[in-house]
């Protein structure tokens, strides 16, 4: 009796140079979502990814509109109530190609050199959401699915999913599933399968500090007026303790631990001090000393100055006492912290330390919460034993130090947990001129994938 994985997988090795030839197809439409110039090109990617999903016997594919770039959806749930739903997502939109001069070839005409695709978007994530589809089917012109399978492929992400939240609390019904599939990550390097279970949430502030009504002359008003960037300064650099712990009242009140295992598996990981260093440029590393690097930058809390303004900055000298300062401040979240908890804290923080001599204020911009995907969940066992099964070795496990909004959403609105992979490496250049994919490991990709549909039977 022949093999139905088997089957897919010899399919999709018969097809490898159609399915390169359709990625560079998808490639060629410069589907850039934050310019209104290239509106009619995204909605071009959109038809594009909906005529693969209608060639796949996919119902219902569609392309429905949001605030923004449309969504594109479809599904097959033939496999029946007893068979698992699995919601595969995707992005089909892509970042600018700025600077162009610096592109060796034309970012929209894919080249193949050595054992590379240079495009914009081949990682990020054109070249995933290809794997993803090309081994579902590898499934269908075999044996055909045995899992019931939906798809959320979207058009904004590189511009933050602005009207995804608001289109999947709308449409929580039709994308209700056992887990979504996200591989919108990616590879720690070519020889290491990496599956990320959790992303750290975000809670982003503006603080501003007013001192006198106008700008004064420092000459004649320093020594007796508190400067607002002397008071802002001060205040930013009190929120860290010497051992960089936050100060903020009761910021790790709610941060729960980490176990022994998973910190166990996080020192598998081959992100070094050194690896810090070499990647950032920076002469020493700096931060919470009972955590490892990688400790710090995935299951630890932060607070970060992202931007400080006040003054006089342009060219020459201006010898200014400033009415006012301002700093951008960002806090990553983990479980079970909330923005709301952090808004509180840095409130409290700031009437306790902030003098009589300045007034502040805190503007609350935007947020999300941690999420965090049990690892002996049902979607993370099956891409650890698909990811095993194609490598040859036990894939690696992350937490990832950013945030992604539709993780959150789909965790918020629908209940659904996301496993993140992804066969980008770190050299791939996403988001910058020359961007890439690693053509054998995005073709182990396709493999992985078809083994982890399988593995859910």
């Amino acid at each position: 009796m022949t093999d139905p994985r088997q089957q897919a997988l010899d399919y999709a090795h018969q097809h490898n140079d159609r399915f390169l030839e359709e990625l560079k197809d998808f490639l060629a439409i410069p589907s850039i979502s934050t310019s209104p110039e290239y509106n009619a090109d995204t909605q071009r990617a959109a038809e594009w990814v909906a005529a693969q999903l209608k060639s796949l016997g996919m119902e219902h594919a569609q392309i429905m509109p949001t605030g923004g770039h449309p969504v594109v959806y479809g599904e097959q749930l033939r496999a029946g109530k007893a068979a698992p739903t699995v919601l595969i997502y995707g992005h089909y939109d892509v970042q600018p190609v700025d600077p162009l001069e610096l592109w060796t070839t034309d970012p929209f005409k894919a080249e193949v050199r050595g054992e590379n695709l240079y495009a914009r978007g081949s990682s990020d994530m054109k070249g995933q959401v290809i794997a993803s589809l090309k081994a579902v089917e590898a499934i269908v012109r075999t044996s055909g699915l045995p899992v019931n399978l939906k798809w959320l492929i979207e058009g904004e992400e590189e511009i933050g999913s602005k009207n995804l939240d608001e289109f999947i609390k709308k449409h929580k019904d039709m994308l209700t599933a056992d887990f979504c599939i996200n591989p919108d990550a990616g590879m720690i390097n070519a020889d290491s399968p990496t599956i990320t279970y959790g992303l750290r949430g975000l809670a982003y502030f503006e603080i501003r500090i007013y001192g006198p009504d106008r700008d004064l002359h420092s000459g004649l008003f320093g020594g007796t007026v508190h400067n607002p960037a002397q008071a802002l300064a001060e205040l930013i650099a009190g929120m860290h303790d010497k051992k960089g712990r936050i100060i903020l009242p009761g910021f790790y009140d709610k941060v729960r631990k980490s176990s022994k295992a998973e910190r166990a598996d996080i020192a598998r990981l081959p992100t070094t001090a050194k690896h810090f260093i070499k990647q950032t440029g920076v002469p020493a590393l700096w931060g919470e000393p009972d955590y490892t690097p990688e400790e710090r930058v995935s299951i630890r809390p932060t607070l970060e100055v992202n931007g400080l303004l006040s003054g006089f900055t342009g060219e020459g000298s201006k010898t200014v006492l400033p009415a006012w300062a301002m700093a951008k401040v960002s806090c990553r979240l983990v479980p079970d912290q909330t923005p709301e908890l952090i808004q509180k804290a840095m409130a409290k923080y700031m009437k306790k330390h902030a003098p009589k001599t300045i007034r502040w204020e805190i503007k609350y911009i935007s947020g999300s919460g941690a999420a965090v995907t049990p690892r002996d969940s049902m979607g993370v066992r099956a891409l650890a034993m698909g990811l095993e099964q194609t490598w040859g070795k036990r894939p690696l496990f992350k937490r990832e130090g950013g945030s992604i909004g539709v993780v959150v959403q789909l965790q918020k609105h629908v209940g659904v947990e996301s496993v993140l992979t992804g066969f980008g490496l770190p050299e791939d250049n996403a988001h910058s001129p020359n961007e890439k994919l690693n053509l054998p490991t995005w073709r182990k990709g396709i493999d992985a994938f078809i083994h982890t549909i399988f593995n859910l039977t």
